[in-house]
């Protein structure tokens, strides 16, 4: 790990809602200066992108409102008056680094659709090569339910797929994944690292923050994406001054998610994690061999199942006979036709079709094992 660590050229850094904004007054002075001044710090030697939550409480405190908001048109109105408040804050505690600072706000079509994820990509790293720091957040002030990534742990790991970083810091209210609940079981010990995530590792994360949209569940997402790609990942205590600097000093803290060796290339990160299936192809044992073992494309007589609306062209998930999903690609064929083909030999789409696109269902080049 601390010789991955002693190169990093590039960072991105997500801070959570409660380490930034306190529910009454909106966003903390104290709490952004100091982690202004951590990341100026690191900021001298590797390209720093912040991903930053607390729009929405910042807004809701600007505006007065008792509680957090429920309603989608609350939710944007309260993000657009507290995105102001935020970059602000943001803009004088960096510029007393002599560090400049810009917001770009994303949403889940921004990345999912290749030419906008191309493009968001490049204005990041022309900011970067500007010596800008971007401060990245979810445009929750036009992002509905269909659109929406969710929560700004998933969107820092795809935050670090766009800049090709080095390493993505998740700072947090807790100092890394632990074996229980620190808060309520005395025994329960840090896990210093992580290799591969297991379903025992998914049952330890727990539920959503009062003002945050994560918890340990989200920041597991995030780190089977980043690992993926190749990127290390550390959950760290973000209530520490000087967290980040630390962290780049290769000082054994926090949870450190190892990166997978074979890394995913950029086009099939794209296809496993920035787009949402849009439905579910169930496949039997002979197909699911042949996909993961022998590296074939998906033919139409391996499909059992057809689940979800879907067109060519859409993101769909592949699960075994176990109901385990396993892989996910880009279809050919849209769920009516799919449905015709179940089972059926290349030989026949013509005939059942009365027209042949491919014949594949999924072309091996538009299809990820995970």
């Amino acid at each position: 790990m601390k010789r991955r660590l002693a190169k990093l050229r590039r960072i991105v850094v997500k801070v959570g809602t409660g380490l930034i904004t306190d529910p009454s007054r909106g966003p903390d002075p104290a709490r952004i200066a100091q982690l202004a001044a951590d990341l100026a710090a690191v900021a001298q030697r590797s390209e720093v992108t912040l991903v930053s939550s607390g729009a929405i409480a910042a807004g809701t405190a600007r505006l007065g409102l008792r509680d957090r908001p429920r309603s989608i048109p609350e939710k944007q109105a309260a993000a657009a008056a507290g995105q102001v408040a935020l970059m602000w804050h943001y803009e004088q505690a960096f510029a007393a680094h002599g560090r400049r600072v810009a917001q770009v706000l994303l949403t889940q079509e921004d990345i999912s659709h290749r030419a906008r994820y191309l493009n968001a990509r490049n204005t990041l790293l022309t900011l970067l090569d500007y010596g800008v720091l971007p401060i990245v957040n979810e445009n929750d002030t036009v992002a509905v339910e269909e659109i929406k990534v969710g929560d700004n742990d998933n969107l820092a790991a795809l935050v670090a797929y766009l800049v090709e970083a080095d390493l993505l810091v998740l700072l947090s209210d807790i100092d890394g994944l632990y074996t229980g609940d620190p808060h309520h079981d005395p025994a329960a010990r840090r896990i210093e690292t992580v290799e591969a995530i297991t379903p025992e590792m998914e049952r330890l994360g727990g539920g959503e923050g009062a003002w945050g949209t994560g918890g340990m569940v989200t920041k597991l997402q995030a780190a089977q994406k980043a690992m993926a790609a190749g990127i290390p990942m550390i959950i760290a205590d973000g209530r520490r001054a000087g967290v980040v600097q630390a962290v780049v000093r290769g000082e054994s803290l926090g949870t450190y998610f190892a990166p997978r060796a074979d890394r995913l290339a950029a086009r099939k990160r794209w296809i496993a994690f920035a787009l949402p299936p849009q439905g579910m192809l169930e496949v039997d044992a002979g197909a699911r061999r042949a996909l993961v073992e022998g590296g074939k494309s998906l033919l139409p007589s391996g499909i059992v199942k057809v689940d979800g609306e879907f067109a060519a062209g859409d993101a769909v998930g592949l699960r075994d006979p176990g109901g385990q999903e396993f892989a996910r690609g880009i279809v050919n064929y849209d769920a009516r036709e799919v449905q015709i083909l179940r089972g059926a030999k290349t030989g026949d789409i013509e005939r059942l079709l009365g027209y042949r696109v491919l014949d594949e269902i999924i072309h091996r080049d538009n299809l990820v094992i995970l």
